[in-house]
């Protein structure tokens, strides 16, 4: 193929591309399947790696993040970024009406939109020529920080508009406004990540927002399930709606998501309140957080014209949600272990009636939260829960204490075994490192047999096993005859088959899941997916040295050491032991190797596939082929799945390896 035939097969793929990710990630309605879908951009990877000069910054293939940032540079708004007056009740949304009148001709007919008010993070989007060259932060409302690299890595934010084939055409300038956030479904999922991975969840769904937003490396904050909703045009040099109500569906028609689920254009301030109060009543339902909703005139010349009192403009006014906070006094704080060793403080609480349930626990969350916050024992706090996140302690109320409070500090010996707790260097966790604390036991034994898929045996049945001295470490699963589970409360002998089966079951399970269940700190399901493609059995994986595992894609230096701590203690190389001679896979499988299809040639694989990476390295290497870990001047072939690592894909795009996509790897196989 030529470059002039290239390009325009380029720009149609980005098309496309630009087009099913909007259905797919803005309107949640895709209409071909993610192997069309990835097939789509596989070609266009393919063919920028042959012609690396149709490469742009607006290409889906570069959403996977740049590289590192020293620090994020000013920049200043073309217009200011103004926050609003607020309102908490009808009487005071009236008053607002009331001094916007005095402002206009008598009897002027006003119409309004109701938005939700977001509770994430305001960014400021500028677009030339259809193409996003720069996102920024709100910061003060004057001037703000340049993130683009971090917001090109959201898959909802289009990189080029319009998304849909035959949609508006952009002015050439168009600067916008809208909010980052996390969804409530995907920031569970998040917490859930990390809590498998040994580290510390986010409070909120806020806090992880702006965390990921402001990570120097956008290559963790495309890591990240971020999403942005577009609500409001700063700026543009052409034709702009001139109703809200009309620029929100502008704004959808050029491919960017917008609440469709709340927005309303209402013809009086009494449906306003009424929505409001709808709003209100259901605001639990809403697959984000928001603090209350924007009410705007929805005549836009109109609105700018009454112009700004107080740094605030007087055409919108934000109508906040009751709070869902309460304040109660912090009588005690409980300390439970963790599966990792890690010592966590959760807030015994006079109870209190909150968001329809009664609170009496809430949590800390860390040690270094409470030192920073300095929250006591005796305070009286404010604790916050929205929908079904866990309650948690905001904060104290200084101004009501008399002296009788007391500083929580972190237990010097484990609350479960009494030996003495540890505080690495550099980290924020307090931890019990001694491996047979009942605690750990407990939930290392839950995890295990949740990474396992064995099903039956959750947290009490472990407790059971620990308690009643059966079970020294989850190697002993698969040995504990059944006479054992009968003792157990709740056990008679259909339970106990079942549960028996299902151990006996787990033993077959892929080698990214054994990794996973180990319980290495850091090391969840994503991290022991690119182990087990890497070294291909536990027994690798141990023997590796620091600068091999730090080598491998996605495992940093942290990580790298914690594998290699966690190898180095005898009781966990005697579980592993142990689990080999029970008959736990501890290495992926291995075809027969067919001789001369792939051979001599080397793969690296990168992104998400259709099958694990270990799965798909197993077929290669049963076509002969060998699969290595980083791409060098030997690597034949570069197999990129989804949402690839920059740091291969730019290694071979450098040196000239064929980038293929898994259809194509399929397809060399069949043809060679």
């Amino acid at each position: 193929m030529d470059l002039v035939t290239a390009r325009a097969r380029a720009e149609k793929l980005r098309e496309e591309i630009n087009h099913h990710s909007y259905r797919y990630y803005v309107l949640n309605s895709p209409v071909i399947s993610d192997g069309e879908f990835d097939a789509l951009v596989d070609e266009l990877r393919a063919l920028e790696a042959q012609f690396p000069e149709l490469v742009t910054l607006d290409s889906p293939t570069q959403r996977v993040g740049a590289e590192p940032s020293a620090g994020f540079v000013k920049v200043a708004h073309p217009a200011p970024i103004l926050s609003l007056d607020k309102a908490t009740d009808r009487a005071e949304l009236r008053a607002w009406r009331t001094r916007i009148a005095k402002l206009l001709p008598a009897d002027t007919p006003l119409s309004y939109t109701v938005e939700p008010n977001f509770d994430g993070l305001t960014v400021v989007l500028h677009y030339h020529a259809g193409s996003l060259t720069l996102g920024a932060t709100r910061g003060d409302g004057h001037v703000g920080e340049n993130i683009t690299s971090n917001l090109r890595t959201i898959q909802s934010l289009p990189l080029r508009i319009p998304c849909a084939p035959g949609g508006p055409q952009p002015p050439d300038t168009l600067i916008l406004r809208g909010e980052v956030l996390i969804l409530l479904r995907d920031f569970e999922t998040l917490n859930q990540r990390l809590l498998e991975a040994g580290e510390t969840p986010f409070a909120n769904p806020r806090n992880a927002a702006a965390g990921s937003l402001r990570q120097l490396d956008p290559r963790i904050t495309a890591q990240r399930p971020l999403f942005l909703y577009a609500y409001q045009i700063v700026t543009a040099d052409g034709p702009a709606p001139e109703s809200q109500w009309e620029t929100l569906a502008y704004l959808k028609a050029l491919g960017f998501a917008v609440a469709e689920d709340v927005n309303r254009r209402c013809d009086s301030l009494e449906a306003v309140s009424d929505y409001c109060a709808a709003l209100n009543a259901r605001r639990d339902s809403l697959p984000y957080e928001a603090d209350g909703l924007v009410i705007k005139i929805d005549d836009l010349p109109l609105a700018n014209g009454l112009g700004t009192v107080g740094g605030r403009p007087r055409g919108a006014i934000a109508y906040k949600f009751p709070p869902q906070e309460a304040t109660t006094r912090l009588l005690d704080v409980e300390f439970s272990v963790g599966r990792t060793g890690v010592i966590t403080p959760t807030a015994l609480l006079e109870p209190v009636s909150l968001a329809g349930v009664t609170v009496s626990r809430a949590s800390l969350h860390n040690f270094d939260l409470v030192q920073e916050r300095d929250i006591r024992t005796g305070d009286r706090v404010v604790i916050h829960r929205a929908g079904d996140v866990i309650p948690y302690v905001v904060g104290p109320i200084r101004d009501l204490r008399d002296g009788h409070e007391r500083p929580i500090v972190p237990p010097e010996v484990c609350p479960s075994c009494g030996e003495p707790v540890a505080h690495p260097e550099g980290e924020v966790a307090y931890l019990c490192i001694n491996a047979a604390c009942p605690a750990q036991r407990v939930q290392r034994l839950n995890y295990f047999a949740h990474v396992m898929d064995i099903e039956g045996l959750g947290e009490s049945t472990a407790a059971q096993l620990v308690e009643h001295g059966l079970i020294e470490d989850p190697a002993d699963l698969y040995t504990l005859p059944k006479e054992a589970w009968l003792t157990l409360e709740g056990f008679a002998d259909k339970k106990a088959e079942n549960l028996l089966a299902a151990i006996a079951g787990s033993r077959e399970r892929p080698l990214r899941r054994i990794i996973a269940a180990l319980g290495i700190r850091g090391v969840g399901a994503t991290v022991a997916a690119v182990l087990a493609a890497h070294f291909g059995s536990v027994a690798a994986l141990a023997s590796a040295p620091p600068e091999s595992l730090a080598a491998v894609e996605g495992i940093g230096p942290l990580t790298a050491a914690s594998i290699r701590a966690w190898f180095a203690r005898e009781h966990n190389r005697r579980l592993v032991a142990k689990l080999q001679r029970a008959g736990v896979r501890l290495a992926a499988e291995r075809a027969a190797p067919v001789a001369g299809v792939f051979t001599g040639r080397t793969f690296v694989i990168t992104g998400t596939l259709s099958q694990p990476r270990s799965e798909i390295a197993a077929w290669i290497e049963s076509w002969g082929g060998k699969v290595t870990g980083s791409v060098s001047r030997k690597t034949s072939y570069l197999v990129a799945g989804e949402n690839p690592g920059g740091a291969k894909f730019n290694k071979a795009q450098q040196l000239g390896v064929p980038i293929i996509g898994e259809d194509e790897l399929r397809q060399l196989a069949g043809a060679t």
